[in-house]
């Protein structure tokens, strides 16, 4: 099988940048690295601090019962849309800062994002004979988290290359 990194690779795969936090080459090997720890750290800091400013969120602009969970879909598209800005600033602008994505990405903006609270408001709503607003929601929040990460990738990525031509 050939390396995925290989420059050789003519699909569409082989022009996406590769995650420096993974090493294809230790995939599977059991070992762990010194490091592990510190990305640990990074993610249980981040994920701290995005929780923490979702609950607060979520504290400050509760959704009564049975209506739109509006709170929950700004906090996932909001997250989203910064996953796509910050994709892009770490694969091509900031790529050797390696705590960058697993602070950031993985920690603040996983912890902030909240797909579970999504899963149980699809729940309540349905058992509680929103069926309607469930539905809308069901439908709004991928198709929302898609188009924000996408439309905040290509924006940011049209800037980086604006600035540096």
């Amino acid at each position: 099988m050939p390396d995925p990194r290989s420059p050789d690779r003519t699909d569409a795969t082989a022009r996406e940048p590769i995650d420096p936090d993974v090493d294809l080459r230790q995939a599977g090997t059991g070992h762990r690295g010194r490091g592990d720890t510190t990305v640990l750290a990074a993610v249980a800091a981040g994920g701290a601090t995005g929780a923490a400013a979702r609950y607060l969120i979520g504290r400050e602009w509760p959704a009564p019962a049975g209506s739109f969970p509006v709170s929950t879909l700004v906090v996932n598209l909001l997250g989203c849309a910064l996953i796509g800005v910050l994709m892009v600033l770490i694969t091509e602008v900031w790529s050797r800062q390696r705590l960058l994505r697993p602070f950031l990405g993985t920690g603040v903006l996983g912890g902030f994002t909240t797909f579970s609270t999504y899963a149980v408001d699809i729940q309540r709503l349905g058992a509680g004979a929103h069926l309607g607003t469930a539905l809308l929601y069901l439908a709004v929040t991928p198709i929302g988290a898609l188009l924000a990460v996408w439309a905040t990738a290509t924006a940011t990525r049209r800037l980086v290359n604006w600035r540096i031509a």
